[in-house]
């Protein structure tokens, strides 16, 4: 199988991974204890995944780092939870929410 396969150009391989993360807008799929194959045919790669598949619900607020936070407390002189309720309140846009709390 193999011989056929290089005959056609195709190249195989396993992938030694832990776990595999795949991030959608509404959810998080993971595939636990999995096995990988990394497929190259034709200039394009590939992978094919198989294991254990669980879901988690992906929350709708956004990520708002430490960092972003502190630039906001630093450019308007608010408190943390006001840049953070701000950041927030705008979807983590840093300009918005300066802007915001600058007119206030």
């Amino acid at each position: 199988m193999k011989q056929a396969m290089k005959k056609l150009g195709i190249k195989q391989e396993d992938v030694d991974a832990l776990e595999v993360v795949i991030k959608c807008p509404d959810k998080t799929i993971i595939v636990s204890n999995p096995s990988v194959q990394q497929v190259e045919m034709g200039g394009q790669v590939t992978f094919q995944v198989a294991g254990t598949i669980s879901e988690e619900e992906r929350s709708s607020a956004p990520e708002i780092s430490e960092e972003d936070v502190s630039t906001v407390v630093e450019q308007t002189s608010c408190t943390k939870e006001e840049a953070r309720e701000t950041l927030e309140k705008h979807s983590g846009d840093l300009a918005a929410a300066i802007l915001e709390l600058q007119e206030q």
